[in-house]
C-alpha cells in the first residue's frame, strides 16, 4: 500500500511539473507559430471531416431526397409479379385511423407510351417521337400534401383537380433535358406546354395537353408522367381501385418510426397485399455500397491528412526541444526528473490538437453543416449535403488527439534522454 501512495505521488508530482513547463512554454512561444500550428490543426481536422462527410453526403442528399419526394416515411408497392396492391381501400381506412400518420399519397401506376410529333408526322418515313414510361395517377390534393410535387414545376403549371385533359411530364423524358445523359433512354424532342401529346396504353389512346413539366433529381419522379386519378381510370381500364403505391409520411414529434408504421401494418394483415419498406429499406442496394465507398475515400484522404498534421508536430517539438536542448539539460541537474520533460511536450502536442479540433468541430456544426443544408452542392443526380454524424466525428477527433500525442512524445524522448552533461555543454 505504501508503495501504491508513493507511486500515485510520483506520477502526480511529474504531471504537475510538466503541466507547470508546458504553461510556460505555451505562453513564452511565439504567437504566429502558435496560431500557425492550431490552423494547421484545424485544417487537419476539417479535412479529415468534411472531406468523408461531403462524399458520403452526395448519396446522403439523393436519398433525402427520395424519401421527401417519393417514398415517404413508409411505402407499400406490389409485391413482385402481382399487378397491384390487394385491398387498397381497406389498407387506406386503416391508415386514415392509425396513429402517427400524417399524410398519404394512393398512387394509379401503368406503363404507356407518349407520342409527341403525331400532328406534325406527315412523312412516314419519319420516326415518331414516342418515350415509353409510366403514367401516374394521383389524388393532387394527397400527393401534395406528401411531397410538395407542385414546387418542382418549372414549365407550365401544375395540375388542377377541376380540369380533365391535362398531364404532367417528367422533364427526363424531354431531350432538352435529359441530353446530357446520351441515349441511355428514349425521350421527346419539342414538347412544351400547351401542346398536345398522344398517350397509349394497350389498346386505349387519349390526347392529353402539356399542363407542364417537372423537373426534380429524383428519378421516380422525374421520368413519370402524371395526370389526375379520375383522368386515369378513363385512360386504363381497370376493374377495381386497387393501386400500385402507397406513400405514408409520418407525423413528426409523435414518437412513431418508420419501422413502428411498418410493424402495425404487418399486424393488421396488410403483408401478404404490398410490399411494405421504410425509407431507408426502399433505398437500392448499390447506393448504400457507393455510400461506404465514398466514406472509405473519404478517411483514406483524410489519414493523409492527420500523418501530414502528425509530421509537423513532430517537427515543432523536435525543434523545439533541440533548440532548447541546454535548458533541458540543466533542468535535469537541477533534480526536474524526464518524465515531467517529456509530459511537458506531451501537454504541448494536447493543447494544439484540443484547440485545433476545438475549432474544427464549432466550424464544422457552427458553420459547413447548416450552410450545406440551406445551400446543398449542386450535383446533376442529387443536392449534396455535409454528413456529420456526431460519434464518427468525435471518433476522429480522438484519433487525431492520439497520433497528435504520440507524434509530440517521440522527439522529446529522444532529446530528453541525452547525456545530461552533453546537453549543457551543447555537445
Amino acid at each position: 500500500m505504501p508503495q501504491k501512495k508513493s507511486f500515485l505521488k510520483k506520477w502526480i508530482n511529474v504531471i504537475s511539473v510538466g503541466w507547470f513547463l508546458a504553461k510556460r512554454q505555451v505562453k513564452g512561444s511565439n504567437k504566429s507559430t502558435t496560431f500557425l500550428i492550431v490552423f494547421i490543426m484545424m485544417l487537419t481536422f476539417l479535412n479529415l471531416v468534411v472531406v468523408s462527410g461531403i462524399l458520403v453526403g452526395l448519396i446522403e442528399g439523393g436519398n433525402r431526397a427520395n424519401k421527401d419526394q417519393y417514398t415517404g416515411d413508409v411505402i407499400i408497392t406490389t409485391i413482385a409479379g402481382e399487378p397491384e396492391i390487394s385491398h387498397t381501400l381497406e389498407l387506406r381506412s386503416t391508415l386514415e385511423k392509425m396513429q402517427g400518420i400524417s399524410n398519404v399519397s394512393i398512387r394509379y401506376l401503368e406503363p404507356v407510351t407518349i407520342e409527341a410529333n403525331y400532328k406534325t408526322r406527315r412523312d412516314f418515313s419519319v420516326l415518331r417521337d414516342t418515350a415509353g414510361t409510366q403514367i401516374a395517377g394521383l389524388t393532387l390534393e394527397d400527393e401534395e400534401a406528401l411531397s410538395g410535387i407542385s414546387r418542382f414545376v418549372v414549365e407550365g403549371d401544375f395540375l388542377n383537380e377541376n380540369e380533365s385533359g391535362y398531364i404532367l411530364i417528367g422533364a427526363n423524358l424531354l431531350h432538352r433535358y435529359s441530353a446530357d445523359f446520351g441515349d441511355f433512354f428514349a425521350s421527346l424532342e419539342g414538347v412544351y406546354p400547351g401542346e398536345e401529346v398522344r398517350v397509349t396504353v394497350g389498346d386505349n389512346t387519349k390526347t392529353f395537353i402539356v399542363k407542364g413539366i417537372l423537373d426534380t433529381k429524383v428519378d421516380q419522379v422525374s421520368l413519370r408522367a402524371f395526370v389526375t386519378k379520375a383522368d386515369f381510370l378513363r385512360l386504363v381500364d381497370r376493374t377495381g381501385l386497387n393501386a400500385n403505391e402507397i406513400a405514408i409520411k409520418i407525423s413528426p414529434n409523435t414518437g412513431f418510426t418508420p419501422d413502428n408504421i411498418k410493424s402495425n401494418l404487418i399486424k393488421a394483415g396488410f403483408g401478404d397485399d404490398g410490399k411494405i419498406q421504410t425509407a431507408t429499406e426502399a433505398i437500392p442496394d448499390f447506393l448504400n455500397q457507393i455510400t461506404l465507398a465514398f466514406g472509405l475515400l473519404g478517411n483514406v484522404i483524410g489519414l493523409i491528412g492527420i500523418v501530414v498534421a502528425s509530421i509537423t508536430i513532430f517537427i515543432v517539438i523536435f525543434i523545439n526541444a533541440v533548440t532548447r536542448r541546454k535548458y533541458i539539460g540543466i533542468m535535469k541537474g537541477i533534480g526536474i526528473s524526464e518524465r515531467a520533460i517529456e509530459v511537458s511536450y506531451v501537454f504541448q502536442s494536447i493543447f494544439y490538437a484540443l484547440l485545433g479540433g476545438l475549432l474544427g468541430l464549432i466550424v464544422v456544426y457552427g458553420l459547413l453543416v447548416p450552410f450545406f443544408y440551406a445551400h446543398p452542392l449542386n450535383f446533376p443526380f442529387s443536392d449534396g449535403i455535409l454528413v456529420a454524424p456526431v460519434g464518427e466525428t468525435s471518433f476522429k477527433f480522438f484519433l487525431l488527439l492520439f497520433v497528435t500525442i504520440v507524434a509530440g512524445y517521440i522527439p522529446a524522448r529522444q532529446i530528453v534522454k541525452k547525456n545530461t552533461l552533453d546537453s549543457i555543454l551543447g555537445r
